[in-house]
């Protein structure tokens, strides 16, 4: 029995290996995979942190959240970690900016172009609120706590905040291609200091921070398009003046040190973004921009190319998903009692390390998400596959300056976030 099973985990490992050989061949020489890598390290690093940082705390017959940064503040660390959204929004202008380039070299019309990448979006973000529209009827109709079904339903649709905003800013990517990141920068700054240094302005005020403090890395983005970030001193730039700015904020202005919210706290600063969430974010894209390098060599093994194109393949699926398999994991464990890690409060190492043995069935439990839900994604990619026959889009050319060729494409980018390698006709993967 023990040479059986070891012969079988040997032609496993060998079925795994031939397939990640045959996505490495397929994916053309042209591209540019240290995008792909940084696109995939942004939405896992979310994924996680999202499970660390949330908990669903039973008491009374509900559920409410908590989070361990409130109980212990000095986990704030673990928010720079996993707090990754400026590295997406980064490569998704960069990508976008190159797609636009590439629709207009190719014919296509503004419209045509962003039709194709709204709708990337629409189709799993319309599977998930076809899904939670049943399952909110039916908590509602079998007595649940109403308190308890707000709590569920705003954690299962948060992920739509960040789409919102990215989908505006795909529809602005022919006004950010020029735009200087520092404008945008300048706006939070100037909201920031009428809200916290003065005291004035609406209540609404800091809500103005939303889209533009999520363009300032766009418009990185579109910088790195027009090769103005190639050189490693931009992105030692960007690294240092954003780790001393974020320090700054956070030793001598106030600003709280966790980069994600906490409910509870009287600041926020993701909800709206704040100027030390800005600045974090540019320490992140400048740190993003210095690994580019390595990344490209770690991607030329097969192995580790063929987990990000997976990644890539499904990263709106994965993303939309993720809290749907945190509170299903919480909901299905109910009848057992309060587990430790899952329904206790949040207050100790006891639970961070409970809550570690957690991630893997969190995993599991998004594993069957995705298997459900992943073709909502990848629909619009087949279809676009079948009409175009076997032609490669290329996604960044190596060395050349996006921009001066019609052949740059975006076959992955901001409102095509999950796409994977083109893969030639007749080598379907």
């Amino acid at each position: 029995m023990p040479d059986r099973d070891s012969a079988g985990a040997r032609g496993m490992w060998q079925a795994v290996r031939h397939g990640a050989r045959r996505v490495d061949e397929a994916t053309p020489a042209s591209r540019d995979r240290a995008v792909d890598a940084l696109r995939a390290c942004a939405i896992l690093g979310v994924v996680l942190g999202h499970w660390l940082v949330t908990a669903l705390v039973a008491h009374d017959g509900g559920l409410y959240t908590a989070s361990p940064l409130g109980r212990m503040p000095w986990l704030a660390p673990i928010s720079w970690i996993f707090q990754t959204l400026a590295v997406f929004f980064l490569v998704s202008g960069h990508v976008a900016t190159r797609s636009l380039a590439s629709a207009r070299g190719r014919g296509l019309t503004y419209g045509q172009w962003l039709r194709a990448r709204l709708g990337r979006l629409a189709r799993p973000v319309l599977a998930l609120l076809g899904l939670w529209a049943v399952v909110t009827a039916g908590l509602l109709l079998s007595g649940a706590p109403a308190d308890t079904v707000h709590t569920l339903v705003k954690l299962a649709l948060s992920p739509l905040w960040f789409l919102l905003v990215l989908a505006a800013l795909t529809a602005a990517t022919p006004l950010v291609a020029r735009l200087h990141p520092l404008w945008p920068l300048a706006v939070v700054l100037h909201v920031d200091v009428l809200r916290f240094g003065l005291h004035l302005g609406p209540a609404w005020l800091g809500w103005a921070d939303l889209p533009a403090g999520w363009l300032v890395p766009y418009a990185l983005g579109a910088a790195w398009t027009r090769g103005e970030l190639d050189t490693r001193r931009a992105g030692w730039v960007l690294l240092a003046f954003g780790t001393a700015a974020t320090a700054g904020l956070v030793h001598w202005a106030g600003y709280p040190a966790a980069m994600v919210g906490v409910p509870g706290a009287a600041v926020s600063n993701l909800d709206p973004p704040t100027l030390a969430v800005v600045t974090f974010g540019l320490a992140q894209c400048g740190l993003a921009l210095l690994l580019r390098d390595r990344l490209r060599r770690a991607m030329r093994r097969p192995l580790p190319w063929a987990a990000v194109a997976t990644v890539n393949l499904s990263a709106m699926t994965i993303f939309l998903w993720h809290q749907t398999a945190l509170m299903t994991t919480t909901a299905a464990t109910l009848p057992a009692g309060r587990l430790p890690g899952l329904h206790t409060a949040p207050d100790g190492l006891t639970w961070i390390a409970a809550r570690l043995g957690w991630l893997p069935v969190f995993a599991l439990v998004l594993a069957l998400c995705w298997g459900a839900f992943r073709s909502y994604e990848q629909i619009g990619g087949r279809r676009r596959a079948r009409g175009r026959g076997g032609r490669v889009v290329r996604v960044h050319p190596g060395t050349e300056r996006a921009g001066r060729s019609g052949r740059a494409g975006g076959a992955a980018g901001a409102g095509d976030a999950g796409a994977a390698p083109r893969v030639p006709r007749g080598r379907r993967v």
